[in-house]
């Protein structure tokens, strides 16, 4: 049974609080303002390459961040302390976007990477917890739980922003530009607001206590050095860790570039918003159904599943779609398994990892989502630029380099049967 009620509620309205985020700044509004209003008049493929590589740069200061930072939360009990500092970096720098000029990208690229560092470097934090709030039994579905509540708080949320966009006049704004503008405001407030009960409520049960500030920071090094060398010293934890980075990486790159690679090919923004409204509101049920048939049937199964979705939309429908109707069908495709990978990859990995090190080890895992995103998203941007300068048009371009994810979903796959053969090993 769940340990306290309370905090699990808590714990998981944060998915609630920064999906808010997620879909509205970093899927939604903020690459379609990028292409058309901080980088208008550009090549697509030109835009397309600065924000591959500014998501990527961001990624790249998150994955050298995340293990220091979670073995100095273990080692001093910090998990919430860090987690409130990087929310509300990622708050005020998710604001920020509404002060930023016309045509003025690099600001916006750089106020938007800020942004993604607060989300990502606050989500190792809160992954972590879930080992405080949850036994093991119970860690699949809490997980899953947090992804579909997320799914829905940001869903709705976005079905008013896009109304607020589309009839910027209903609202008293002057037009879509503001109305996109005041969006961003709107998603860090949600952020910030519905953070609160978990800093509230949640407690730390887990960590390893240091008496000084000169022995948290040796004792924040020694951890980081051990938790580094058992993970290598578990094949499981190494073949998970890896299949993880390649299929996050098709996963995160696919969730980021999506928008972007939509416009490309001359799907509509309306359309577009419409698909994001489709893989929300199908994540939802999805993510709680696909925690509950990992009870019957593991998280590994599912995991698979998921992988299986997103190969056959990444690997063939990116080059097949033809219409605005097939990309939102292939949204509601993708939305069957995104919430159920995301949440069941982090209870798996919670199940494999000891309780008082969670932040130490989560910061690793945190590593391994940070170098997928610097990967992904440059080899869609420059396929998408290769083969547009090799003579391909620029919609062909960009479904050759959408296309090309399809490898790290296969290479993934492979390891996370290699991973879940080596923990049944081990375990007879």
């Amino acid at each position: 049974m769940p340990k306290n009620r309370k905090e699990i509620i808590s714990w998981v309205l944060y998915d609630w609080a920064n999906s808010a985020f997620s879909l509205t700044v970093m899927a939604g509004f903020f690459p379609v303002f990028f292409k058309s209003f901080w980088s208008a008049g550009v090549e697509p493929t030109v835009s397309t390459a600065r924000l591959g590589l500014g998501n990527a740069a961001a990624g790249l200061i998150v994955a050298l961040l995340s293990p220091f930072l979670g073995a100095l939360a273990d080692a001093g009990r910090a998990k919430k302390k860090m987690l409130v500092m990087f929310v509300f970096v990622g708050v005020v720098s998710t604001g920020f976007l509404f002060f930023i000029e016309q045509g003025n990208w690099l600001f916006a690229i750089f106020s938007f990477g800020f942004a993604c560092i607060g989300f990502n470097c606050a989500n190792l934090f809160y992954d972590s917890l879930l080992t405080d709030i949850s036994s093991k039994e119970d860690m699949d579905m809490i997980s899953s739980v947090g992804y579909s509540i997320g799914y829905l708080g940001c869903g709705l949320l976005f079905v008013l922003n896009v109304i607020m966009v589309s009839k910027p006049s209903l609202f008293g704004l002057d037009g879509p530009a503001i109305a996109v503008k005041v969006s961003f405001v709107i998603a860090s407030v949600w952020w910030l607001v519905f953070s609160f009960p978990l800093f509230l409520f949640v407690k730390e049960r887990f960590y390893a206590g240091a008496a000084s500030a000169a022995s948290l920071f040796s004792r924040s090094l020694q951890g980081l050095s051990a938790t580094f060398h058992k993970i290598i010293a578990d094949k499981t934890l190494v073949f998970f860790l890896i299949a993880y980075w390649l299929y996050i990486d098709g996963l995160n790159t696919f969730v980021l570039m999506s928008v972007d690679f939509g416009m490309s090919i001359g799907i509509s923004s309306k359309a577009l918003m419409i698909a994001l409204l489709v893989v929300q509101f199908v994540a939802f049920p999805s993510a709680l159904v696909f925690g509950f048939l990992s009870r019957r049937y593991g998280a590994f199964t599912m995991i698979i599943a998921g992988i299986a979705i997103y190969l056959l939309v990444t690997g063939l429908g990116s080059l097949l779609l033809r219409t605005q109707t097939d990309f939102i069908i292939l949204a509601g495709i993708t939305g069957i398994a995104q919430g159920g990978i995301q949440a069941l990859s982090r209870s798996y990995y919670g199940k494999l990892i000891p309780a008082s090190e969670s932040a130490d080890y989560f910061g690793f895992y945190n590593v391994v989502s940070r170098f997928a995103v610097i990967i992904g998203p440059a080899i869609v941007g420059m396929v998408a630029l290769l083969t547009r300068k090799a003579g391909l048009s620029s919609h062909l371009a960009s479904r050759v380099g959408m296309s090309s994810l399809a490898i790290l979903f296969i290479s993934g796959g492979l390891l996370l049967l290699w991973a879940e053969l080596n923990k049944k090993t081990k375990a007879e």
